[in-house]
């Protein structure tokens, strides 16, 4: 039976503090009933349609490390209900995120819909490939016309997802959306510019018909 992101965020420590403010008994039976051990077609979609996600790992002295992954519309990819994979693009060289997936391969993604206000959590393992090991996937993975280079691939065991609810994420817009939502504004502009510089030489023209 597959089991739901709770099953493994609510610990002993999480369940103290849940009974302490008085919220045990509302969490109870909520995880076991969400099996989410596999990707469903809304998942896919939404990871599809992502150009970036945080991804957090834990180091050996136990101190947790965020990062931030990003690139084209799609550059996360779902290879299969339960697989996700991404090339992993040239960055700052510190390779922090790969130490520590080395040394302990819990993974966790937070992936955001600023604009719609919805975020995806993932709990999985990751499994950290060198280009040429998986040559299948590397092809799979590349990004055509995207000038990153790839230093390594990454394949992604998932164990659990989580939707979060949208309360306190503040919508936030990409340059690519904000020029995708004034595209009509734009054209209706140049619309009535046209029908006004019209306007303008059918009076230049009459004005110098009547001086005549």
């Amino acid at each position: 039976m597959g089991y739901g992101f709770l099953d493994i965020a609510i610990t002993p420590a999480v369940r103290a503090v849940q009974e302490q403010m008085g919220t045990a008994e509302m969490w109870e039976d909520f995880a076991s009933e969400r099996a989410s051990d596999r990707f469903t077609p809304s998942e896919a979609a939404f990871i599809a349609s992502r150009d970036s996600f945080y991804m957090a790992t834990v180091s050996e002295t136990g101190w947790p490390y965020v990062q931030h992954r990003g690139g084209p519309r799609g550059f996360l990819k779902m290879i299969d209900e339960r697989t996700l994979a991404f090339a992993d693009f040239a960055g700052n060289r510190q390779y922090i995120s790969t130490g520590n997936a080395a040394a302990n391969d819990r993974v966790c993604l937070f992936l955001m819909d600023y604009p719609r206000r919805a975020r995806l959590k993932i709990y999985a393992h990751a499994q950290v490939l060198a280009v040429d090991a998986d040559p299948a996937l590397a092809d799979q993975l590349r990004v055509p016309g995207y000038r990153g280079r790839i230093e390594r691939l990454y394949r992604l065991r998932l164990t659990a997802f989580d939707w979060n609810c949208p309360q306190h994420i503040t919508p936030r817009f990409t340059e690519s959306e904000v020029a995708e939502a004034v595209a009509p504004l734009r054209r209706r502009l140049a619309e009535l510019e046209a029908e006004n510089a019209a306007l303008k030489a059918g009076r230049a023209i009459d004005g110098a018909s009547g001086a005549g």
